[in-house]
Parts: structure tokens; sequence; C-alpha cells
């Protein structure tokens, strides 16, 4: 039809997002809440069941971790890319983890949590998100 605009399809450009993984400080964030939640399990008595359940060393677990929560907070596929899909669950399941193994876990990791530098809302959705996790790994009733 004559006298009306042609009709045109464009996008706005819009800033990438800045992703959790980048908020908690890149690789180098990632590591260090690694390294101090293993430190914190590795010596406090209140995280002795769970303690008990990992390895003499916790290098290992601490690598893995660190792959782990690299992908799940937005940044490289690490652990995928190493290991495929996580299957947290059935990869827990040779460990007993009741409510007294998730809570001594999630206190590990609510200190390493607190001590680390980030913004309070994410401090509170890592929370939120991690306590939802452990939960799920629990595999023997209580």
């Amino acid at each position: 039809m004559e006298g009306l605009a042609p009709s045109f399809t464009f996008h706005l450009m819009t800033a990438p997002a800045v992703t959790h993984y980048e908020r908690l400080g890149g690789a180098e964030g990632i590591r260090k809440l690694v390294d101090r939640f293993y430190d914190i399990m590795d010596t406090a008595p209140e995280a002795a069941t769970i303690r008990a359940l990992h390895a003499s060393s916790l290098k290992t677990s601490r690598e893995k971790l660190f792959l782990y929560l690299t992908g799940w907070t937005g940044g490289p596929q690490l652990y995928v890319e190493k290991y495929g899909h996580p299957a947290l669950r059935m990869r827990h399941l040779p460990f007993p983890i009741g409510r007294q193994e998730r809570d001594e876990w999630l206190w590990c990791m609510e200190r390493s949590l607190n001590e680390h530098d980030m913004p309070p809302d994410l401090r509170e959705l890592l929370r939120e998100r991690l306590r939802s996790l452990a939960d799920h790994m629990r595999n023997r009733p209580d």
C-alpha cells in the first residue's frame, strides 16, 4: 500500500548481564571461596562429620568444587568439560548424607560466604540456592 512506511525490525543493543561468577571475582574469587570453605571444613570441630566423609587430602575436592562453582555461577563450564554432566546427587550417593551432614556442609559454606567480599544481595541469593542444593544431596532419612 502506497504511503505506508515499511516495517523495520531492529534489536536494541543491551550490555551483557554481569554473571554471579564475575560478581564473585571470577576464577580468583571462586578459588578463594572454595579454599576458605575447605579450610573451615578441615579445621572446625563443627564440621567433623562432613570432614570424615572426605579423603585425607582435600586437593581433589577443592578442585572439583572450584570447577563446579565456576560454571554454576555463570563462568566457563569447566566441570562439564572435564567430567560431563555434574549429576551431583548420583555422584554423592556413595556417601551417607543426612541432616547433620547437610547442616555441617552449610555451616562451612555460610562462613565462607560471610567472609567473601560480595554484594549482600548476591550473598543471600547464593545462600538460598546452596541451601536448596545441599538439601537435595540428602540420601538417608533422619
